[in-house]
């Protein structure tokens, strides 16, 4: 609930932190930001707008594919590698130190979607609070919902973030934007950033079959020379899997991510129908950690 992630949030306008009264957040400032009815707030600045976030449709997608269970073993993974790194992070401080029962135990996801990743950190990870940071309503209203220890809020990922300065000991990324300078300046100093992105084998079966869009071989090269000046490299692991995919799983799985903007869908009923039914598909990405 928002209740949980109160202590660390700052106002979207002066950065200045958030009290929550009633059903409004408010700051020294004078600023105010109501809660939505569907349990998420909006702390987006005045001249943001989340024209860009995922629509109700592609969330519908989403939610549908990852409830079947599909991308379990990178929920595990991801899951896993929590565990690791806020012990690490806990043995470092000792019993007193922030990762235990102070500032930085916030567990943030940006770009949280539905919230399926955070839930299942925190199961994993008893007593966090997590902050459910993405720019699509949609997506939040589900996120809202999706753990207790969950507070979801709109925001844009390459903006000033709405969290205090150190609030967080793990931000996750997975399948989403990252801003590296504002990832640093919200994790707490020891703590880790957990980046979950696709390899170029992931989706290889249907990539040519349905014209997808395809990850470049470098990818993750890129993503390290772009947070490098920011975070450490901490470790990393690759995950793949073999899923076995309906016609429908496989509409469901172009829906809910960026092909969806790119997709045409009779093209694509069309060349669906050219797919054996149930078909074998490659799931890959890699987990990588990363430390202020």
């Amino acid at each position: 609930m928002l209740q949980d992630i109160e202590p660390y949030l700052a106002c979207p306008h002066c950065a200045r932190p958030l009290t929550l009264d009633g059903r409004t957040l408010r700051c020294p400032g004078g600023h105010s930001h109501d809660l939505a009815k569907q349990g998420y707030v909006s702390l987006l600045a005045g001249d943001a707008h989340t024209g860009t976030g995922d629509t109700a449709d592609m969330v519908a997608a989403r939610d549908d594919f990852l409830a079947a269970g599909h991308y379990r073993p990178i929920a595990d993974a991801l899951a896993q590698a929590a565990v690791a790194a806020v012990a690490e992070a806990d043995a470092a401080d000792g019993d007193d130190g922030p990762g235990s029962d102070g500032p930085g135990r916030l567990v943030a996801d940006l770009g949280a979607g539905t919230g399926h990743y955070l839930a299942h950190v925190l199961d994993a990870l008893p007593g966090r609070p997590g902050a459910a940071l993405d720019i699509s309503k949609y997506a939040l209203r589900r996120a809202a919902r999706a753990h207790p220890r969950i507070g979801a809020v709109v925001c844009d990922a390459w903006r000033p973030l709405p969290l205090l300065d150190a609030s967080a000991g793990l931000v996750l990324n997975v399948f989403a934007p990252r801003n590296g300078p504002e990832i640093r300046r919200v994790l707490r100093p020891g703590g880790t950033l957990l980046l979950v992105s696709p390899t170029a084998r992931h989706l290889r079966e249907l990539v040519a079959t349905l014209g997808l869009l395809s990850v470049d071989e470098e990818k993750q090269r890129r993503i390290d020379e772009k947070l490098g000046p920011y975070l450490t490299p901490a470790g990393r692991r690759e995950v793949e899997f073999t899923v076995r995919l309906s016609a429908e799983d496989v509409r469901t799985v172009v829906g809910m991510g960026p092909n969806a903007w790119h997709t045409d869908p009779a093209r694509l009923a069309e060349r669906l129908a050219a797919l054996p039914d149930p078909v074998e598909v490659t799931a890959s990405v890699t987990v990588a950690a990363y430390r202020r």
